[in-house]
């Protein structure tokens, strides 16, 4: 998969621009998602805001992938414009990868309500939830508890539902009810509440 972007400067001087064009790079389309360009540079108090790279995922948000250093004043800055206008588009999740080369953005991204939601040997995961309402963001997965049922009544009609988020969503499909647990949460109870 390949994202691009257009990187737009005012760090030049006072009324200069450099314009460094259209850009790509690779990132792994192992999450499922699908490519989002970058349609043109933002503006946030007359200034110019360069654009950072994303993909949008398959629950209904997005996932920005750093890999390039920026000055942290603009990347908090084209932040703040993009969480904006994901708002609007009610985007829900945002997720922010930063490799520990980048680790002078963390505190932008934490200023803007991002939280730490897991970290690796290279790098280290912030998410976000944009709607006013509790985040469904999974706990950082050390493993998930998958819940299914087949549910027959007396007339041997067999419970099916669809999808109201994820990968079916919208499609149509017909299935089993299924669902996951939060580890921490699981109970005899949750088996009902599919």
């Amino acid at each position: 998969m390949t994202i691009h972007t257009f990187a737009c400067s005012n760090l030049a001087g006072a009324g200069e621009r450099q314009r460094s064009g259209v850009g790509s790079r690779t990132m792994s389309a192992s999450i499922y998602s699908t490519k989002v360009d970058a349609e043109s540079a933002m503006t946030t108090n007359g200034r110019d805001v360069e654009l950072l790279p994303f993909v949008n995922d398959k629950h209904g948000g997005v996932i920005i992938e750093m890999t390039t250093p920026m000055d942290p004043q603009l990347f908090s800055a084209s932040l703040k414009s993009l969480l904006s206008k994901w708002r609007e588009q009610g985007i829900r999740g945002v997720w922010i990868k930063l490799p520990i080369s980048l680790a002078n953005l963390i505190q932008s991204a934490v200023e803007e309500g991002f939280w730490y939601h897991h970290a690796e040997e290279t790098y280290l995961m912030l998410a976000y939830w944009l709607p006013n309402t509790p985040h469904t963001l999974p706990v950082n997965a050390t493993h998930r508890v998958g819940v299914g049922a087949f549910v027959m009544n007396d007339k041997r009609e067999v419970l099916v539902v669809q999808e109201k988020s994820g990968v079916l969503k919208g499609l149509g499909i017909w299935k089993f009810p299924t669902g996951v647990v939060e580890p921490v949460k699981f109970s005899a109870q949750d088996m009902g509440k599919i």
